[in-house]
């Protein structure tokens, strides 16, 4: 993994991207002969069901700097993106999607950025055009982000990336299968920036990640790659305690100057019920994380590949002047 050719690799998740994917080819092409600089797409199949595997295998027996992977099943876009980071050949890795939200164009941005020292670039859409719910989503996966990385930077994170492909190292013998990119990236540098970028609308079809997958993306990052949760379950029952001790008190107290206990049901059911739901709500968050041990214990693979097609000689695309 660290013999890397000075270039830039493209790593691009597909999933039910039929619509967009020739498109996509039409405009990155021109893109990345205007950088004269070495380059190759990876094209990653996450499990499509329509026929997009077809058009990548098409795609990638025509163009010589076009590589398609396609895996065994659905593993989720940062399983995919992992596949395709491993299977990259230049030393700048740039990840991004395959609606065309991300204007290919806007590479160059990007690449500045990163030619002035830094390890990770984020392209960050000047504004996002998302429903509410799908934007409250991203918010609360950027907290996590943010409660993971620890850095300011996780509010400017977006799928539109760049980054030096030797990060990889640091996360080289991770088989997990609950992947976070973003927090991954983190062990293997601290120095993230970010570039404002032109956000388009999608080319075609519909977002394929929907409230609950961002959310259960957001429980997943901030479980699987940090002990904020486990803190605040600390902090909470710290609370409490000091809430029952106070409770405590107040019935001593009112005892020895009134000669009478608190009386009536509802109070000491409130009580109970408070410890009650603040146990329940530690024992939660102790269950996620048991539930993380237990998949990892059991080794299942980030992802498995069924084929993939690469060129018999692998030519590279060197400069604007090269043919496909």
């Amino acid at each position: 993994m660290t013999d890397l050719r000075s270039g830039i690799s493209i790593v691009i998740p597909v999933y039910n991207s039929e619509k967009s994917l020739f498109a996509l080819i039409s405009r990155l092409k021109p893109a990345l002969d205007c950088l004269g600089r070495n380059y190759e797409l990876i094209l990653v199949n996450d499990g499509s069901k329509d026929r997009s595997w077809d058009i990548m295998h098409a795609l990638a027996s025509d163009h010589s700097w076009i590589r398609a992977i396609n895996l065994m099943r659905n593993y989720g876009q940062h399983n995919a993106l992992l596949c395709g980071m491993r299977a990259a050949r230049f030393d700048i890795t740039i990840t991004m999607d395959d609606d065309l939200q991300n204007p290919p164009e806007e590479i160059p941005l990007l690449l500045d950025a990163l030619d002035k020292g830094f390890d990770v670039v984020y392209g960050t859409p000047s504004v996002r055009q998302h429903g509410l719910w799908r934007n409250l989503a991203a918010q609360i996966t950027k907290l996590s982000f943010r409660a993971a990385l620890g850095s300011e930077i996780a509010y400017q994170s977006s799928a539109f990336r760049a980054f030096r492909t030797a990060l990889r190292n640091a996360f080289a013998d991770y088989r997990g299968s609950f992947v976070s990119i973003d927090v991954l990236l983190t062990w293997g540098t601290s120095d993230f920036t970010s570039v404002t970028v032109r956000f388009e609308p999608r080319h075609a079809g519909v977002s394929n990640y929907t409230f609950a997958k961002l959310a259960m993306h957001a429980l997943t990052m901030i479980t699987g790659f940090s002990t904020l949760p486990l803190r605040l379950a600390s902090f909470v029952g710290f609370g409490f305690m000091f809430f029952g001790i106070g409770v405590l008190c107040y019935v001593i107290g009112r005892y020895l100057l009134q000669g009478s206990s608190v009386p009536g049901f509802p109070f000491l059911a409130s009580v109970i019920a408070i410890f009650s739901g603040v146990q329940l709500f530690c024992l939660g968050i102790i269950g996620e994380y048991l539930a993380r041990m237990h998949f990892r214990m059991m080794e299942h693979p980030t992802y498995a590949i069924r084929s993939e097609i690469v060129p018999p000689s692998e030519p590279v695309q060197t400069n604007a002047l090269s043919k496909q």
